[in-house]
């Protein structure tokens, strides 16, 4: 990319008139005027729904078959991505390594600016090889405006190595091409406050993140019907969730519901398993370990096998 090349074009930098006197207008006119902006998001993921459920089928397989998922990103784009990351482990007791975020600059750069970093294509192609990607993982490139070197580089340098990629951006495929095998266009229009991309595309960028590592984790079998059952229990507020899972699916009053819990090592998974089973705690983590952690189907199995 020519640092010295204008970005105005882009749709991201581009000025919406909706917002021209937006420093005279109330506050209450302000709050409306986002509310109404912000309806744009959804609009946006629906028009986006093949590209992500692509992106929800590929990274699904990739855990399957034991590779892992990347974003990467450079500000806003790349602090998304490492929040999605960081929220995976709580939320379906997945180890660090499976989900992770790579942001231009690292720790640092979560709390203070560091833009300039994202001007480096071979800085992104390093990061990729420094976490050993291969090719059963799966790499995200997020770039709100779609130019930024940092990701362009991360992202050629996962193909080379065989990765799945995928690229997510808020503006057309005609205004900027991006060379992945899966390309999510999030088309949010102008900003409120012009080129200030952690608005609307921020939002939008973190509702197509919450869809993709929730549906993938759907079909990595973390889920049954909608509840956590792979929720870690490290807290109170965690286990009073993992009680009232495991009463909601079994009928078990509270105090069975937390001896079964003890049983299984305070895994959700593991003590429903044994419920409708009668597995112990062995035999219960041998039999999901041959499905994959896939609930129902070790439930529909076991079923089968009385």
């Amino acid at each position: 990319m020519d640092n010295l090349q204008s970005r105005g074009h882009l749709l991201t930098e581009q000025i919406n008139p909706r917002s021209r006197n937006l420093d005279t207008l109330s506050t209450l006119e302000i709050v409306d005027l986002f509310n109404q902006e912000d309806n744009k998001t959804i609009e946006a993921i629906a028009q986006a729904r093949v590209s992500l459920a692509d992106a929800i089928d590929v990274t699904a397989s990739a855990f399957k078959l034991g590779g892992r998922l990347f974003y990467i990103g450079a500000g806003t784009s790349g602090r998304l991505g490492v929040l999605d990351a960081a929220e995976c482990p709580p939320t379906f007791c997945t180890p660090p390594e499976l989900v992770q975020g790579i942001l231009a600059g690292g720790k640092d750069a979560l709390v203070k600016s560091s833009e300039a970093l994202e001007d480096r294509p071979q800085d992104g192609a390093k990061a990729i090889a420094l976490s050993e990607v291969t090719k059963l993982d799966v790499v995200v490139g997020i770039t709100a405006g779609g130019t930024t070197p940092y990701v362009h580089g991360a992202l050629q340098e996962a193909k080379n190595r065989g990765a799945t990629t995928i690229a997510i951006s808020c503006v057309s495929a005609e205004q900027v091409p991006m060379d992945a095998d899966i390309d999510i266009r999030l088309l949010v229009g102008a900003e409120i406050l012009a080129g200030s991309t952690r608005l609307k595309a921020g939002t939008v960028t973190k509702m197509a993140l919450n869809i993709i590592s929730t549906g993938a984790m759907v079909g990595y079998g973390k889920v049954y019907g909608n509840r956590m059952i792979d929720v870690a229990v490290t807290n109170d507020k965690l286990e009073d969730r993992a009680l009232r899972i495991i009463s909601d699916l079994t009928e078990l009053n509270r105090q069975q519901a937390s001896e079964l819990l003890e049983k299984s090592h305070k895994k959700v998974k593991l003590a429903l398993l044994m419920h409708w089973t009668g597995l112990d705690v062995v035999a219960g983590e041998e039999l999901l370990k041959q499905n994959q952690g896939d609930l129902r189907k070790t439930k529909r199995m076991s079923e089968k096998s009385e």
